[in-house]
């Protein structure tokens, strides 16, 4: 089970037993979908024929002019659509084969849908502050110490920007990544799904595909810039070389017997999304910009009781360290690993988070994953002015969410007598 998923379900067990719960689990970003994309959705619902297993002419050339206007030249022909980029990371891996290099820390799911497509997730460290793409030099020790023991390591999954740090890697890194991949013959899947919401758009989420554009895969989709996380419609950029070819012959037939045809209905949308016309453009500009100031004033919470956090540079993630407390933790309230920290907020505040080990760090790791996306409100219209206010951190439920996350952290780092 997601650990995400499994998490979330437990908080809404809590709500629903009339607790006050502040719900910091899931990557779900708490935002209204955009008039303009429900009235295409809407307009669009008689389109009920199962259409290219690829996805529909029009999708596939709107995400190609995506990562054009991105600097990555794109062959509609190479673009492949399926409902939801976690499904298509899944059908890459099980297209690839073998085994599947991921960065620790990682998205829950990397490592599961490793083991799920048969092959074993090789975990490789990130460095420090830079988040979802596994440290280069480590990268190739592992992959040859591998190799030596009979493993067959065949892809890397990297994140940019990265969820669970809310980190960016930084150029030289990700360049560093492809030499690598490349010298070692890997095959680069690169998870950008989350590539709109770097905080300062000046400072733009460098892809793998910049410097090894035959090897890399780029994934990506609505789910994050634009919070259409039930809409489950992603896309994926195959690489132009013949190994890309090849590669997408066999993604192809991996769709065609998993789900035949994205939901043409969300295509539609998606088309007008990936088109992006100005409305969209400035609707994932104010949730940038929201993002970033809930994150960070959700940072200073941690980092006022003594918690280490990287610098938040984009996404609604946090990763804070706790270790520099370790020992008044144990004496204080008997924490001495990721999940204490987790039972101790969520049984004493209801605030939920998700421990380091579920992205596959040792359980002994003071660590864990907070997301700010669910603090923006609970109706349309609370959202909509979070989106729209001048000073999001002066809304009531906002304040009052921080607020709460403040009294749990206090709590946590007071010590007993």
């Amino acid at each position: 089970m997601s650990a995400t998923l499994a998490a979330d379900a437990a908080l809404d067990e809590r709500r629903r037993a009339g607790q006050r719960v502040l719900p910091m689990t899931s990557g779900e970003i708490g935002l209204p979908v955009h008039p303009a994309l429900r009235e295409r959705l809407a307009a669009a619902a008689e389109e009920n024929a199962y259409g290219p297993v690829a996805g529909s002419p029009a999708l596939r050339e709107a995400a190609a002019g995506y990562w054009q206007r991105r600097g990555l030249s794109t062959d509609p022909g190479l673009v492949v659509a399926g409902p939801g980029s976690k499904a298509l990371l899944f059908a890459l891996l099980l297209a690839i084969g073998g085994d599947v290099v991921v960065p620790v820390p990682s998205w829950v799911s990397y490592a599961a849908q490793a083991r799920l497509a048969g092959g074993r997730p090789l975990p490789v460290a990130i460095l420090p502050g830079e988040g979802g793409v596994p440290d280069p030099q480590r990268l190739r020790e592992a992959v040859s110490v591998a190799r030596a023991a009979g493993q067959d390591p065949r892809a890397v999954v990297v994140t940019v920007p990265d969820n669970p740090t809310g980190t960016v890697a930084s150029a030289g890194t990700v360049r560093s990544l492809a030499e690598a991949a490349r010298d070692l013959d890997l095959v680069v899947v690169s998870d950008e799904i989350y590539g709109d919401l770097v905080h300062d758009p000046d400072r733009a989420a460098v892809s793998p595909a910049a410097y090894a554009p035959e090897r890399t895969v780029v994934t990506t989709g609505l789910t994050k810039n634009l919070a259409l996380g039930g809409w489950r419609t992603g896309v994926a950029r195959l690489p132009d070389s013949p190994a890309g070819h090849e590669l997408r012959t066999r993604l192809i037939s991996v769709a065609s017997q998993i789900w035949s045809s994205p939901p043409a209905p969300v295509q539609t949308a998606a088309a007008y999304a990936f088109a992006e016309p100005p409305e969209i453009t400035a609707r994932i500009a104010a949730s940038r910009r929201l993002h970033a100031t809930v994150a960070r004033a959700a940072a200073a919470r941690f980092t006022a009781v003594g918690a280490d956090v990287a610098p938040v540079t984009a996404t609604c993630y946090l990763y804070p360290d706790f270790e520099a407390l370790r020992a008044r933790l144990t004496e204080a309230h008997g924490v001495s690993r990721g999940e204490d920290l987790v039972r101790f907020l969520v049984e004493r505040h209801g605030v939920g988070v998700l421990p380091a080990s579920a992205f596959g760090e040792p359980s002994s790791a003071l660590r864990i994953r907070t997301a700010t996306s669910r603090l923006y409100g609970d109706t349309d219209e609370q959202q909509t002015a979070a989106l729209s206010a001048l000073d999001p951190l002066a809304l009531p439920w906002i304040s009052q969410g921080l607020a709460h996350l403040g009294e749990a952290l206090a709590d946590l780092s007071t010590p007993r007598h």
